[in-house]
């Protein structure tokens, strides 16, 4: 069965990685209601490693655009945006490195996954009321200030497991004068470093644990899966953002968030460390 749950784990990972709904609440959702019989350690390791293949997605979907590096030395926009993408990754790496392990001994319980969606999915809501006209329509005109901005806000979801790294940002952006498609771009952008960073390191860490328990093939195919579906799932936010605003984000995230919390008071899943 073990590439059964890979195959489910690669869908849910892609669908949720880009979209501001979280991929940490929805992983839970499905390694406890499919009874996946993995090790904690493995599952978490597994989780962080496919990872690897959404942003491989956002690597070839924007090809073009990362081509664009070549011309780093002369191009004054690309310098721009890429020393925000550095900059803007910074926060959320120094507070890794630092506080990660313990941030995930304290913090890492579906309870506080369940109320950072529902928190979230309010916040989420209250900003897309109250949106003041953007000013900033391509990610080249971001600028370093705000761009650093947005990475501490990304770190909103490292300090509270399930706000997600996407809505955070995102919504970020947007509070700084981002319109939709612009501060969903960056959110892409950004995910690569942060990412792809956390999904190498982990994998050559826990290599021996994955693929001894999991085995390679599995662990291909779940990457390989994500890669496929979080391409999908990129392009078809891009179409939903340039038309239609995040509030039926918001409902979902609220509804989920509950889901979860019922399923705990109930007992059907535990709220023990994920940790």
């Amino acid at each position: 069965m073990d590439w059964v749950y890979a195959i489910v784990y690669g869908i849910v990972e892609g669908i949720t990685e880009f979209l501001p709904i979280s991929s940490t609440g929805h992983l839970i959702l499905t390694g406890n209601l499919m009874g996946v019989p993995w090790s904690k350690e493995v599952k978490d390791a597994f989780e962080v490693v496919i990872q690897g293949g959404a942003i491989l997605s956002v690597l070839v979907y924007y090809w073009r655009d990362f081509l664009k590096i070549r011309h780093l030395g002369h191009d004054r926009s690309q310098q721009t945006l890429w020393t925000g993408v550095l900059v803007a990754t910074i926060p959320a790496v120094v507070l890794g490195l630092a506080f990660g392990d313990l941030i995930q001994a304290v913090l890492f319980k579906p309870s506080v996954v369940a109320w950072a969606l529902i928190v979230g999915g309010i916040l989420m809501w209250l900003i897309e009321s109250r949106r003041v006209q953007p000013h900033v329509q391509a990610i080249e005109a971001i600028g370093v200030r705000r761009s650093l901005m947005i990475g501490v806000l990304q770190c909103l979801a490292l300090v509270w497991p399930g706000f997600s790294r996407s809505a955070s940002s995102i919504l970020g952006g947007m509070a700084l004068g981002l319109d939709r498609p612009t501060a969903t771009k960056f959110s892409f952008y950004l995910g690569v470093p942060t990412l792809g960073g956390a999904a190498l390191l982990n994998l050559i860490k826990e290599r021996e644990l994955i693929f001894g328990e999991i085995g390679l093939l599995n662990v291909v195919l779940g990457a390989g899966v994500s890669f496929v579906v979080a391409y999908l799932a990129i392009g078809w936010l891009l179409r939903f953002v340039s038309t239609n605003n995040f509030k039926g984000f918001a409902v979902y995230r609220v509804a989920v968030g509950v889901l979860i919390l019922v399923l705990i008071a109930t007992g059907v899943m535990s709220n023990g460390s994920l940790a």
